[in-house]
């Protein structure tokens, strides 16, 4: 089904703009994936978000147990809209319930700290396994949860007398660290054909005005479920 809905709604965007999609959508990755706690600098939350679109990661967790996880629309410029932000800010949502989530999806659980025993940037294993980059708040970093259940500890190298960078400049340098490494590697880091394929379909679900209306009239002319279609 999702195949045909991606071709009916093609139609109604420029092939331009379909062939953009496409083109991104062979550069984003989930071998590499960011989970945030508990940001509340809306400036910083989008400009995470905004780095993670420029360097293909597809995927962002936010873990909101105090904070909520605000977009400024003016500095993500868009972005929000092309990645994956999934937000956890329930009960059963903690930090150690993502933390493990993401341990069971084969993620390697990697916190970013300077302290001490962190193994720095340059000397971090990219070909070990998919990674879960872990940043905590402005102020005090990760909480105490994540630091005691990480697999690994990630520090940038710094010679200054500050000891950390800002959040958001602490993910862009980590990210375009590894994605040189990754993008340079024997890694298989590409999404499946069936990801891309359900990827490309909300993409262009995304670039069409008043999309609801064109697949309703399509469901009804293919006898589909719209209610099960707009869930997709």
């Amino acid at each position: 089904m999702i195949p045909q809905l991606t071709s009916y709604l093609k139609e109604f965007i420029t092939p331009g703009r379909f062939e953009l999609l496409q083109r991104i959508l062979e550069n984003r990755t989930r071998y590499i994936t960011v989970a945030l706690e508990d940001i509340f600098q809306p400036q910083n939350a989008s400009a995470v978000v905004r780095s993670c679109d420029c360097f293909g990661i597809h995927d962002l967790h936010t873990i909101e147990t105090r904070n909520d996880y605000i977009i400024d629309r003016e500095v993500a410029m868009g972005s929000d809209k092309w990645v994956n932000v999934m937000k956890y800010h329930s009960q059963t949502q903690t930090s150690l319930n993502v933390l493990n989530q993401l341990r069971n999806d084969g993620y390697r659980i990697v916190a970013t700290t300077p302290r001490s025993g962190s193994i720095a940037l340059d000397d971090f294993d990219l070909k070990a396994g998919k990674v879960a980059l872990f940043f905590g708040t402005e102020l005090t970093g990760l909480s105490p949860t994540i630091l005691d259940h990480a697999d690994e500890y990630l520090k940038i190298p710094m010679y200054g007398f500050t000891e950390s960078f800002n959040i958001s400049v602490s993910v862009a340098i980590i990210l375009h660290h590894l994605n040189l490494q990754l993008r340079h590697s024997d890694i298989v880091w590409q999404l499946p054909q069936h990801e891309k394929e359900l990827i490309l379909y909300r993409w262009v679900k995304a670039s069409v005005k008043k999309v609801d209306l064109i697949l309703d009239k399509y469901c009804q002319q293919n006898n589909f479920s719209f209610s099960q279609v707009i869930k997709i």
